[in-house]
């Protein structure tokens, strides 16, 4: 056929039984279906009536639709170009009444879920704290995505009180949704197998419709989605599926890669087909790639490679910190922009939503303008928004915007109706708000939140108290967290989007950590000033009045399926990237879908790929040691230029140590005041010797002087110690450290902790 290769003409032609074709990354597979389907109407004289071809998005079903339209014309709006749900939603329309619903059925969509979960426990007598609405919706739609009924769902948790309580939800979620007339998106595929299962006539009137199917992405379907192509294919078995196991980074969302991986199983007559020519990247790109996911053992065999020249070698500099990387990475952009680079052809990869922020900030500052894929810029997000507002309110409480925001946040029982009046109150008397919630009795109206008002002032006045008794900023931010229960809440939810928002505020928490150690004399309004002015990012061009061509920032699992000529990743690190979790999982597959995301995200650049990492970098507050990811030693050297900023000294694999931090004592209302004893000049920990401008990663770099010394001897194996930040610990090692002395202490708060003896900022009890 015109303009293909000889594999995806293969494909094309292979029109009877069942067929896997294995699309490698930039090998074309959207083209090679609409062909398919052109040549089933145009030269095999398929009725295009009979023919389904199902996506997952409904950008990549609008895209389909316009390609078949192009290329087959006449009878192209018969052919089924859709969506699993949308799909689903056209034949339970049709068919529903067969199962009990009615045609003019609603469906919900998320906030519509959250309100009838809602409902469900106040009715049960189920705490919403202990059982948050997300993680019950989580619990509901995974159970769905298993097709298992509210019985299923009982019998499967029946020796888990928590679990016959989210059975005991379910049942109920699903009693009000059949008697509001509505089901919710998981519902759509679900009924329709119930459909299928109790009604045979209505499943054979689709097999008969559907002789021909074709699933893009099939590494991506659940197993309900599996089931439903399955009983749809049953009969003619011309099912078509496409897809890449290489590129399965979709499981949190349900996507079981053992669909693509056993298709051969369930169809045992099956031709599989590989696409391995890639059009997308050069030679050095895909060789580094083909050498990391070789790495994985449950896949395909198969080997991208490309008829282009292979190009520049994949560059991986190591930095000394997050920051210097940040800059690095900055800086070789606005290179690539004064050689005459287009921005919109330059993307910056990350693994966790938080590692956006020193980016954004480093882009901010150079004045290069970036949008956020998918995301919101760091500083708009919601949870860092409402712990800012936290900060913006204990350093001016006359801020009445800040303090509306955080009233009810996390949810105190404080009404709408109340903040209300309290507000008409203040404007009436000519006070602020947070002085009428002071003495909130004087409020006519307000007896019913008087003491939960007086819970919320009695918190906020605590944080400013903890600040006039010169606690660090970062202290105040802990406290923040825990003692509202802003943490435990989303702890308590414990669904993918609250363990990324807990991300983004350990990396708000590095950014305070910093600035303390970075200011001379830190105090809250400087900081709350420096994040006003990295977070006012101005989108429009000032003189166009139209947007820039902006850097593109997003997560690696954001970036599938599009490709940049030019492509950043960061973070490259053991514990980051291959994630933390994935290391310790029981489950042998997590590893490897972080090498498959590592694949996709190597697989996104089309001219030149940057891989970086850094030396140690802030977590938690704490600063760590990083091990270069093992992703980055699985290239072939004879693909990678190394351009290492960092001399090695034999501690890139100490994950967890913890770096000294500078000595401080506190000065005034919460600003602590850096004393002058100078460190470093003898010390292992540190990558060179008397010159601090080697060591730019420190920030500033103090020789060690005699105030050592004499501080080295003050702690014994077994003190009972208060540190100012981490709180009572006991004292378990002491160890030599060239002129000073490394202790271990184990905090009852955060657990173990090494220092140095000279900067230890905690005193005996």
């Amino acid at each position: 056929m015109l303009g293909l290769n000889d594999k995806q003409a293969e494909a094309c032609y292979k029109v009877d039984g069942p067929l896997l074709i294995l699309a490698g990354a930039g090998s074309g597979k959207t083209r090679v279906l609409t062909h398919r389907i052109a040549y089933l109407i145009n030269e095999k004289n398929v009725n295009p009536y009979n023919i389904l071809a199902i996506t997952f998005t409904n950008k990549a079903a609008k895209e389909m639709r316009e390609r078949v339209d192009n290329i087959v014309g006449f009878g192209a709006e018969s052919v089924w170009v859709s969506t699993f749900h949308s799909m689903c939603v056209r034949i339970l329309r049709k068919h529903i009444d067969k199962i009990g619903g009615t045609s003019d059925f609603t469906i919900y969509d998320t906030d519509e879920q959250k309100i009838v979960v809602r409902e469900v426990m106040k009715y049960l007598s189920i705490d919403p704290k202990l059982y948050p609405e997300r993680m019950v919706l989580a619990a509901i739609s995974k159970a769905k995505e298993e097709y298992k009924t509210p019985d299923d769902y009982e019998k499967d948790n029946a020796t888990s009180f928590r679990g016959q309580q989210i059975a005991s939800i379910y049942r109920e979620y699903q009693k009000r949704l059949k008697s509001n007339n509505a089901l919710d998106f998981d519902d759509l595929i679900f009924q329709t197998i119930f459909l299928f299962e109790t009604n045979p006539d209505a499943l054979a009137e689709y097999q008969e419709r559907f002789k021909y199917i074709m699933v893009d992405e099939y590494q991506d379907t659940n197993y309900t989605q599996f089931v439903l192509v399955k009983k749809l294919a049953e009969k003619y078995r011309n099912l078509c599926v496409v897809g890449d196991d290489d590129q399965s980074i979709y499981k949190f969302r349900g996507a079981d890669i053992s669909n693509i991986l056993n298709f051969e199983e369930i169809y045992p007559e099956a031709t599989v087909i590989k696409l391995e020519q890639n059009y997308r990247s050069t030679g050095h790109i895909l060789k580094a790639a083909n050498g990391v996911i070789a790495n994985n053992e449950g896949r395909k065999d198969k080997t991208l490679w490309t008829s282009k020249e292979d190009g520049e070698k994949v560059v991986f500099t190591r930095y000394e910190s997050e920051h210097a990387e940040a800059m690095g990475i900055v800086s070789k952009i606005k290179t690539l922009k004064n050689q005459g680079t287009s921005l919109g052809d330059i993307a910056i990869l990350y693994r966790t939503n938080a590692q956006s922020r020193v980016l954004e900030e480093k882009l901010i500052y150079e004045n290069l303008p970036y949008k956020v894929y998918g995301g919101q810029n760091f500083y708009a997000r919601k949870e860092i928004k409402d712990i800012v507002c936290y900060l913006k309110s204990i350093a001016n409480p006359a801020d009445d915007q800040s303090v509306k925001r955080i009233i009810n946040v996390p949810k105190r029982g404080i009404g709408a109706t109340s903040i209300d009046k309290i507000s008409d109150f203040a404007i009436e008397n000519g006070l602020d708000f947070y002085d009428v919630l002071l003495d909130v009795e004087e409020v006519p109206g307000m007896s019913r939140a008087v003491e939960k008002i007086h819970g919320f002032t009695k918190q906020m006045e605590h944080f400013k108290e903890m600040l006039n008794e010169q606690a660090y900023i970062s202290e105040v931010f802990d406290a923040i967290l825990d003692d509202t229960g802003y943490r435990q809440e989303l702890f308590n939810e414990g669904t993918d989007e609250a363990k990324a928002r807990i991300e983004n505020l350990e990396e708000l928490k590095n950014k305070i950590v910093k600035y303390e150690e970075d200011a001379e004399y830190p105090n809250l309004t400087e900081l709350l000033e420096e994040i006003a002015l990295v977070a006012d990012v101005d989108e429009v061009d000032d003189e166009t009045g139209e947007e820039t061509q902006k850097v593109t920032l997003m997560t690696l699992h954001s970036a599938k399926g599009l490709e940049f000529p030019y492509v950043f990743i960061g973070g490259m690190e053991e514990r980051l990237f291959p994630s933390g979790l994935s290391l310790d999982s029981d489950d042998p597959d997590a590893l490897e879908e972080e090498r498959r995301l590592c694949y996709v995200g190597i697989t996104r650049a089309m001219q030149k790929l940057y891989l970086s990492s850094a030396d140690r970098r802030m977590v938690h507050g704490n600063t760590n040691y990083c091990e270069i990811s093992r992703f980055i030693k699985e290239i072939p050297a004879e693909h990678l230029e190394r351009d290492d900023q960092v001399k090695q000294t034999g501690f890139n694999s100490l994950g967890g140590v913890h770096m000294p931090q500078k000595n401080i004592t506190n000065v005034g209302y919460g600003r602590p005041k850096i004393l002058s004893n100078d460190y470093a000049k003898n010390n292992p920990y540190t990558k060179a010797s008397g010159n601090p401008s080697a060591n730019p990663g420190f920030g500033k770099a103090f020789p060690m002087g005699d105030a050592a010394a004499s501080s080295n001897d003050c702690y014994e194996v077994g003190d009972t110690v208060k540190h100012l930040k981490f709180g009572k610990g006991v004292v378990t090692s002491i160890v030599p450290a060239g002129s000073d002395k490394e202790i271990t202490v184990d905090f009852e708060r955060v657990g173990e902790k090494r220092m140095f003896a000279s900067l230890v900022k905690m005193k005996k009890l």
